[in-house]
């Protein structure tokens, strides 16, 4: 697997000295808001109103360096970006900047450029990103976007479900067995242990990496390696045979999770930090972070964000790379962190995330975010998730075993 080691961050003098010599170069082609230009319109998921706001974040952060910045915001909802973004980047007014996950980067290999060479005549240094999510934006040995987050998929509890029944609360080190026990323990009457989402990159998969599984190796789908399998079955057993978790819904899957957790009827629920502060908004003080269990009770995550690229038929890659620069510098992620709560992408910036959140919540987070591994996935990795959401239902009723699910979706997805 690839390292799970944040390299150190490059220093803010080298920083800025980089981004000097672009702010004067995005003043000649147009970062002072003109929608025309395709060097200052980024193309993205904007499925409401949060979504708006936070690349609205990312916009205000970097206009307290330079009054001048803009960016024209362009996009559909979240559901729809991933097959509209290959018709909108093919058109001749294009924009020149777009938005990918780093689960997404090897589908959308043709539209993204590698920055390597612009971030290098730049002053930029990569280095300073998070590694994991470096290897994650990597297709075909060259970065093609530079990362805004990295997300480590954690287990968010309610801290009073747990001291009312007696229970130690988990932490920066946490077992599949105390897990199960812990489940068990906290199911009765209409609350359950859990909330389970349908969606292959949910708890299953969360477990299996933490058991050192790979879902993709060198290029390729392994979706049948022995600890994704098992972990997989786990996550059926939880509902069929521990009835510690109701059944998922075919459909919309996580949005009932996640408020069955915001409403206390669920002791706990596998989820991104992206969801931090919604449910903190919900559960106050009762909120408890911690880290996704394994067999050996050691923190180790599955690293999931996003990230910003330039456009592979862009006519001016230099003045993309200035506008793509400057929402990506260190003062900016953090100040996004700070304000929206996605945990960032550079290690300095990490307290600003941690400001005002419980120490061992953070510590549960940053455990697994340093060590972790990315979700690097396949062309075919939409294909991929579609296959297992609609086969899930029937693991989860107990008609199929993960082994058969995912050995078929092995066999048929290329």
């Amino acid at each position: 697997m690839h390292s799970s080691t944040m390299r150190p961050a490059m220093s803010r003098r080298a920083v800025l000295a980089g981004l000097g010599a672009m702010a004067s170069l995005a003043a000649v082609t147009g970062c002072g808001g003109n929608s025309s230009d395709p060097s200052t319109t980024l193309y993205t998921w904007i499925s409401n109103e949060n979504d708006r706001a936070q690349w609205q974040a990312f916009i205000d952060a970097a206009k307290e360096a330079d009054p001048e910045f803009d960016l024209t915001l362009d996009g559909p909802s979240f559901s729809d970006y991933w097959t509209k973004v290959k018709t909108r980047m093919s058109s001749r007014d294009a924009p020149s900047l777009l938005t990918t996950q780093a689960a997404r980067a090897q589908e959308l290999d043709a539209l993204l450029t590698p920055l390597e060479d612009l971030a290098q005549g730049a002053g930029v240094d990569l280095s300073q990103f998070n590694d994991a999510m470096i290897d994650g934006m990597t297709v075909d040995g060259s970065v093609r976007a530079i990362p805004y987050d990295a997300e480590p998929m954690v287990l968010f509890f309610n801290r009073s479900l747990f001291v009312d029944g007696g229970i130690e609360l988990p932490g920066t080190t946490y077992t599949t067995d105390q897990f199960l026990d812990n489940a068990k323990a906290l199911t009765s009457g209409d609350t359950y242990g859990l909330a389970i989402s349908a969606g292959l990159v949910h708890l299953g998969m969360a477990i299996g990496v933490a058991n050192g599984g790979v879902p993709v190796t060198d290029g390729a789908l392994s979706l049948t390696d022995p600890a994704i399998v098992e972990a997989m079955q786990f996550g059926f057993d939880l509902v069929v045979e521990h009835q510690v978790a109701k059944a998922p819904a075919a459909v919309d899957s996580e949005p009932a999770a996640q408020q069955e957790l915001m409403n206390g009827n669920v002791a706990m629920y596998v989820d991104g930090p992206w969801m931090y502060q919604a449910y903190a908004d919900a559960l106050g003080d009762d909120l408890g972070v911690a880290i996704v269990p394994s067999e050996s009770g050691e923190a180790r995550g599955l690293i999931q964000g996003s990230g910003f690229g330039i456009a592979s038929n862009a006519e001016d890659p230099q003045a993309a790379f200035a506008s793509l620069a400057a929402i990506t510098t260190p003062e900016v992620i953090g100040a996004v962190a700070n304000t929206r709560g996605t945990f960032p992408s550079i290690l300095s910036q990490e307290e600003r995330w941690s400001e005002g959140k419980p120490e061992d919540n953070v510590a549960a987070v940053t455990a697994l975010a340093h060590h972790g591994a990315p979700l690097i996935t396949t062309p075919t990795w939409n294909e991929v998730d579609s296959q297992f959401s609609q086969y899930a239902t029937d693991g989860f009723r107990g008609n199929r075993t993960a082994a058969d699910i995912l050995g078929e979706i092995q066999e048929v997805v290329v």
